[in-house]
């Protein structure tokens, strides 16, 4: 860090007040009808425009500034291309019609609205631990979105179900949410140590999907197996499938053991996708032009990422995010990572535990497993408090927003303050961990 602290400085309140303004307008999406890549965009860049007219003007060295936006840009570039890399995966699919036999597989079983709201809720529950939250509450989306399209109650408390899900599953592995991640990689814990979150983190989940249950409508989607056309999978469907699996295994094992940016080993499998594409084309008419998939990339939600994530680095360096360590030495470490939780959602868990890690504070292997949950389930409690919550908005854009989030956003309040419950009954109680 440069050591300056830029706080209350002039450069400190016009940064803050943009951050604020910028907020406002993404959190208003709809009232406003302003795409929230556009003002997390500009909030991003003009921050640190703002922090270098202040140097100038006053003289300072900017190498410190220099550096810091040089490390910034690499953690964007590894989450951008990671994002980059699952959506091209995911409209592949989308084209090869995997997803269709998917959802003509469920709703011609006769399952219920409520009971397909279950499915896709404990599919993203364990499949996220595996894979990564992002990954697959974009793939759940997609699948409860060609579901029914129209049935916005079903949508949205299924939506919020898959996003607090795929939360929660990641928050007990390690490589299924990020700062999960940051946390293992900084050895905070051992490998086994994270799965004793398990049983808050399931728990919580329940109860908020319980709860969410409430207001998904009774009986089913419409299904005539006469009319309805039998979708088939394309050929070299099933190949994406477990080429998709291939790389996401390929960039967990590349970041364990060769200690790779995990965007390294998605943009290997993204090679692998090209080379296959190019192979199928050559040998088959019904081929698919990866380009045209990685065309249909949702480019705004990988510009919101940018834009938010440069915000929060502009706050990191002005200092403000200091503020953040202060509530350990003021409220004691229990209360001050519960709290990361709601401030997880309300700026964004990555660099809320980046600081949390940098500043060290001196805390068992319990508190370190408590602020790695609250922090990745915390996320859930606002619709772009996560990659998850983010990703989801962008695939059912319209229909899952920061309103539609906001007004059932207490259920997940109940599974949060659950699974803290059950975090200190487990750890400090009896001990289990």
């Amino acid at each position: 860090m440069h050591g300056l602290d830029l706080t209350h400085t002039w450069a400190g309140w016009l940064a803050l007040a943009i951050f604020v303004i910028a907020y406002y307008l993404i959190a208003t999406e709809e009232q406003y009808e302003i795409n929230k890549a556009k003002p997390a965009l500009f909030a991003g860049t003009s921050m640190f425009m703002v922090i270098g007219i202040y140097y100038a003007l006053n003289g300072l060295n900017p190498d410190p500034l220099h550096e810091e936006m040089v490390k910034l840009v690499e953690e964007i570039a590894e989450i951008y291309f990671f994002l980059f890399v699952a959506m091209t995966y995911i409209e592949t699919l989308i084209e090869r019609g995997v997803f269709d036999a998917l959802k003509f597989k469920l709703v011609s079983k006769g399952y219920s609205y409520k009971k397909l709201f279950w499915l896709t809720g404990l599919l993203a529950f364990f499949i996220s631990p595996v894979a990564d939250n992002l990954t697959t509450a974009l793939i759940l989306s997609t699948v409860l979105f060609t579901i029914d399209k129209t049935n916005r109650e079903f949508l949205v408390a299924g939506a919020i179900n898959i996003v607090v899900a795929a939360n929660a599953g990641g928050a007990w592995s390690p490589f299924g949410d990020i700062t999960t991640l940051m946390a293992w990689t900084a050895g905070k814990g051992e490998f086994a140590d994270f799965l004793f979150l398990f049983v808050p983190a399931f728990s919580g989940w329940v109860l908020t999907a319980w709860l969410l249950s409430l207001y998904v409508p009774k009986g089913e989607p419409h299904f005539d197996a006469a009319t309805e056309f039998k979708p088939v999978i394309k050929e070299g469907g099933m190949a994406v499938v477990w080429l998709g699996a291939f790389t996401i295994f390929i960039a967990v094992m590349g970041h364990q053991f060769f200690h790779f940016p995990a965007m390294w080993g998605m943009m290997f499998g993204l090679s692998l996708l090209k080379l296959y594409s190019y192979r199928l084309n050559r040998r088959s008419a019904e081929g698919f032009d990866i380009f045209l998939s990685m065309k249909k990339v949702e480019n705004d939600t990988l510009l919101f990422f940018f834009g938010i994530l440069s915000a929060v680095g502009a706050l990191h360096y002005l200092g403000y995010l200091r503020y953040v360590h202060h509530l350990y030495d003021l409220v004691g470490a229990t209360a001050a990572n519960i709290g990361v939780g709601f401030i997880s959602a309300i700026i964004d868990n990555v660099p809320v535990m980046s600081a949390i890690l940098k500043a060290s504070p001196q805390m068992g292997i319990d508190q370190w497993l408590l602020v790695t949950m609250t922090a990745g389930i915390g996320g859930s409690l606002i619709s772009f408090g996560s990659a998850a919550g983010v990703g989801v908005m962008g695939r059912m854009r319209g229909i899952y927003t920061f309103g539609s989030h906001l007004r059932l956003a207490w259920t997940v309040l109940a599974g949060y303050i659950l699974s803290l419950l059950l975090w200190y009954l487990q750890f400090e109680v009896m001990g289990l961990y």
